[in-house]
């Protein structure tokens, strides 16, 4: 972990204190969705989706992915950083947080993701909880902070996370909307 790394600066608020009236309109529905993204978004590209792994290690979760978590500072996770494209247009950068003691069980599956988006087994899992969402804003080129192979943009990126259960384990999704994704042409149904 890179000390005073800038995703670490960045403040997760819950909708209800206001943040989303900053959020550009066309964002809005899509930020606050409760269902799943990886679902919307296949549908949305008319299923022309994909995934890209950008990286998966087990390394020390960032500062406020620890406080979300409720972890110690010395815990590691499993962190999965990903491209969700449509379109052939990326336009979600996702990081996942899952501390080692999630990964037990029935739930080492999620070791092996590969491409496979993590939202489909999620949201097909029956115990499945999530706690509420909290949104953040990365001002315009600072995206680079969340992942060097990111290109550089000149718009602010938004973005949400929350921690999701599974049979009372917990893990953490934080996802970014790229200056690539034009939610006007591809509204929540």
């Amino acid at each position: 972990m890179v000390k005073g790394h800038f995703s670490d600066q960045l403040i997760w608020r819950q909708p209800l204190f206001g943040e989303v009236s900053r959020a550009p309109t066309e964002l809005r529905d899509w930020l606050l969705d409760s269902g799943s993204l990886t679902q919307s978004l296949q549908q949305a590209s008319e299923g022309q989706f994909s995934v890209e792994v950008l990286s998966q290690s087990v390394q020390l979760p960032r500062l406020s992915e620890r406080r979300a978590l409720g972890l110690a500072p010395r815990r590691v996770a499993l962190i999965r950083e990903v491209l969700l494209f449509g379109r052939g247009t990326p336009w979600v950068y996702a990081r996942s947080v899952i501390p080692m003691q999630t990964l037990t069980g029935r739930l080492r599956k999620l070791r092996h993701l590969d491409s496979r988006p993590l939202g489909a087994l999620l949201f097909s899992d029956p115990t499945m909880s999530r706690e509420p969402l909290e949104l953040a804003c990365i001002p315009a080129n600072k995206n680079r902070t969340l992942n060097p192979k990111l290109p550089a943009h000149n718009q602010p990126i938004w973005g949400r996370r929350s921690v999701f259960k599974l049979s009372d384990k917990p893990l953490l999704v934080c996802e970014m909307f790229l200056p690539g994704f034009k939610p006007n042409e591809h509204a929540i149904k």
